[in-house]
């Protein structure tokens, strides 16, 4: 007997018949007399609708209540998934976040995991329910509901087989494993079996949408052996695990079309100016990537960075709080760029990896904003409206 987490994405629950489709995966490794515990997201757009009525009350609501809004919609898909089990024959129970034991800090809107406790879940299963949970949500220390990010399912089924010992955790999804790009654009993207547990998390936070960056980052801390599958057509996946074999030059591409530059204007160059920005930044929770700094111009500097576009608002309300201490003279915002990221284990032990980067873009007609780069990624961004040719024309000459 195993003990096995599987995650259910929105898009594998979107209608009934995709929701009976995912039960009759879960009921078949149920029949093998495996011990199951299975997170769903929210039903296809369910979240997005949530916020636009929350838009429509016309005024920024409490991120407390936001959360509370939120977490409808995998309560939702919770109790269906339970009530299709049943319909199958399949004893089912469902729980919230709170009701599974899983505790977060108290950071509405991006909580962090901070324990798991098991004991609810435990019971179950011993008395041989599948365990249904509402993914992407937890409890404060307060006592209230929290939610952990967009794509945050991916993380709750992480930490509860990591909590569980699980010993296999595997993330149902609507593409068939880990491909070297989104195969629904780049028609040519070849598909990883497996995929070392550090590029995986770099392709996830530069954009790549196949697995929760966080839940990447958890799953390698805990050990937890992680498997992408499709829920509408048997095979082999990509196992996300260590891999000690030779690194590939380049793994993946991924494009990131969620963020904004910003550019602070005649700011005053003295010790001190650019750790007071990023500071407050910090504070207000909004995670800055790319950053550039040309030399100053006499006692004043430029400096330009970018931001998560749904915290544009955010950053610029900072920054107007921070123009007089800061002494800068002004600043532009453009949304419309995009990040193309290139990842791979084996970059820095080969040479011309960069190069052939540049010259492809080049070849392109794409022109570069900026850069920034780590021993296994590099990144540049450009205009929005050369986002998918760069992104095609990147992966083609790797790949």
């Amino acid at each position: 007997m195993a003990l096995i987490v599987e995650k259910f994405g929105g898009s594998s629950l979107a209608d009934p018949e995709k929701l009976r489709n995912a039960a009759g995966i879960i009921a078949s490794d149920h029949k093998k007399e495996n011990q199951m515990v299975v997170v769903v997201s929210a039903q296809g757009d369910t979240t997005d609708h949530l916020i636009q009525k929350a838009g429509e009350i016309g005024r920024r609501a409490s991120e407390r209540e936001m959360d509370v809004l939120l977490s409808a919609g995998e309560q939702i898909s919770m109790a269906l998934m339970a009530m299709m089990l049943a319909s199958m024959g399949v004893p089912a129970v469902s729980l919230c976040g709170w009701q599974a034991g899983v505790h977060t800090d108290s950071s509405h809107g991006k909580a962090r995991i901070e324990s798991v406790d098991t004991m609810r879940i435990r019971t179950e299963l011993e008395a041989g329910r599948v365990v249904i949970v509402a993914g992407f949500q937890g409890i404060s220390p307060a006592g209230d509901i929290t939610t952990i990010g967009r794509g945050g399912s991916d993380t709750t089924a992480v930490a509860l087989a990591a909590a569980l010992r699980a010993d296999v955790c595997r993330i149902y999804t609507d593409v068939d494993g880990v491909y070297s790009a989104d195969p629904r654009v780049v028609k040519s993207a070849v598909k990883h079996y497996e995929i070392d547990y550090d590029e995986m998390l770099e392709l996830a936070t530069q954009g790549a949408q196949v697995l929760h960056n966080r839940s990447v980052e958890m799953a390698k801390r805990f050990g937890v052996q992680l498997e992408v599958l499709s829920s509408f057509k048997n095979g082999v996946g990509t196992r996300v695990r260590e891999v000690v074999m030779e690194k590939r030059n380049v793994s993946g591409v991924a494009r990131d079309q969620n963020i904004a530059l910003i550019t602070l204007e005649g700011m005053e160059d003295r010790p001190g100016n650019i750790w007071r920005l990023f500071s407050q930044l910090t504070e207000q929770k909004i995670s800055v990537d790319i950053i550039l700094q040309p030399p100053a111009a006499g006692q004043r500097c430029d400096i330009t960075f970018s931001v998560p576009r749904m915290a544009l608002d955010r950053a610029v309300e900072a920054l107007a709080e921070q123009k007089q201490e800061l002494g800068y003279q002004s600043f532009s915002i453009d949304e419309r760029v995009c990040k193309i990221s290139i990842v791979g284990a084996g970059m820095t032990s080969n040479y011309g990896v960069a190069s052939s980067m540049f010259e492809a873009l080049y070849r392109a007609g794409v022109n570069i904003r900026c850069v920034t780069t780590s021993e296994i990624k590099i990144s540049v961004i450009v205009a929005e409206e050369d986002g998918e040719r760069a992104f095609i024309a990147v992966h083609d000459v790797f790949f």
